[in-house]
């Protein structure tokens, strides 16, 4: 793996591997938070889990909910952990919009990933298609990528949470809605994820997975998954581009 801090280059080996998937990709499917930006930056997602029990017991409602459950600093657990006991009701539609407020608060203080905006410019100007496929609101995703002037890259194949939450990652279904959507066979595509729910959800789509980890914690849950391939930064993968777009005359 290399450093944001040094810049070092990849060892031969990832360079080679990088390089030929910048070659060969034709759709890029990034997950959201963490490979492009840390949507809590300002807030924690921990805090926002937590609001959530907070408001579940409110209603009296813990009891929905295990110890595990109470406890995750995932919003999203704790989303999910509701619809499997209420499927698609209005609670569980609820709980979803309140989640979403907090998303689209927090897409306005969200810390861009490093080298991450040079990437996907970079990157779409050479050619592939680019798409994002989350477990977090679309409107969040949208708004962010605004912000960054980053929509025209992606727009408009943003797939983010609907109410069909069993349908999230590691389900493979956004990323099959996205190759339907731009005509790409799995083989054609990379995934770029931060979490072990990502690389199942690659895995079963047969999309080649590159997994991204902000620290050690992360890269050891990615590498407990199986992944082979993860760095922690993605400035080599913005070298590899690079080069690539040099030796094609490419913009």
């Amino acid at each position: 793996m290399t450093s944001d801090t040094t810049q070092t280059e990849a060892v031969p080996e990832e360079t080679g591997w990088l390089r030929d998937k910048a070659a060969r990709a034709q759709v890029v499917l990034w997950d959201f938070d963490g490979p492009l930006c840390r949507l809590f930056a300002s807030r924690p997602a921990r805090q926002v889990a937590a609001e959530l029990v907070d408001w579940l017991a409110r209603q009296g409602l813990t009891g929905l909910l295990d110890d595990a459950e109470r406890a995750s600093p995932d919003p999203h657990m704790v989303l999910r952990a509701v619809d499997r006991r209420h499927p698609r009701s209005d609670l569980v539609a609820h709980l979803e919009e309140r989640l979403t407020r907090e998303e689209l608060k927090a897409a306005a203080s969200a810390m861009p990933t490093p080298w991450a905006d040079p990437l996907i410019r970079t990157w779409t100007a050479v050619g592939p298609r680019m798409a994002v496929t989350s477990n977090n609101s679309p409107q969040a995703i949208t708004s962010y990528l605004a912000g960054r002037g980053l929509l025209p890259c992606f727009a408009p194949h943003v797939y983010g949470r609907t109410r069909d939450l069993h349908l999230l990652k590691p389900d493979p279904h956004s990323l099959e809605r996205a190759l339907s959507d731009l005509g790409a066979a799995p083989g054609d595509a990379l995934m770029i994820g931060d979490s072990p729910s990502d690389h199942h959800a690659a895995t079963a789509a047969g999309v080649p997975f590159l997994g991204y980890a902000r620290n050690a914690h992360e890269a050891a849950l990615l590498a407990e998954a199986g992944v082979t391939r993860v760095l922690d930064s993605l400035q080599p993968l913005l070298t590899a581009v690079r080069a690539h777009a040099a030796a094609t005359g490419s913009p």
